[in-house]
């Protein structure tokens, strides 16, 4: 699965990198880092500018690694997060309010309301 990043865009080697896709960029840089077979991988909003296929595939691969590495997943995005990660930190203006299971955070078992709201979809 790792590879299926790299496929995409190996063809491209010689070109400059201003002419790949936002989304080949992406797959590029996410492969370069997993090629240093790192213990931890930080992702801040790497689905930004990214169709949603891409997205999907990055998705796939952050799945099949998860139990490998530690991965820090920055994301505004609750359902990616609560596809993906293990534990979920919830942040409010810098704060943080929540930190737990995310499948016990999704089911409502939080212990600040802005936490719930957030993963409700009522901001504020």
């Amino acid at each position: 699965m790792r590879a299926a990043l790299w496929d995409e865009v190996k063809d491209r080697l010689n070109s400059l990198g201003s002419l790949l896709s936002g989304g080949q960029q992406q797959r590029l840089t996410i492969a370069r880092a997993l090629s240093q077979e790192p213990e931890l991988l930080f992702l801040d909003e790497f689905s930004i500018a990214v169709d949603p296929v891409t997205t999907m595939r990055i998705e796939d691969v952050l799945q099949e690694l998860k139990d490998e590495m530690t991965i820090v997943l920055v994301t505004n995005l609750v359902q990616q997060a609560r596809r993906l990660a293990n534990r979920t930190a919830f942040f409010l203006g810098g704060e943080c309010v929540e930190v737990g299971d995310t499948e016990a955070l999704f089911k409502g078992q939080v212990k600040d309301r802005r936490t719930l709201d957030y993963i409700e979809g009522r901001f504020g």
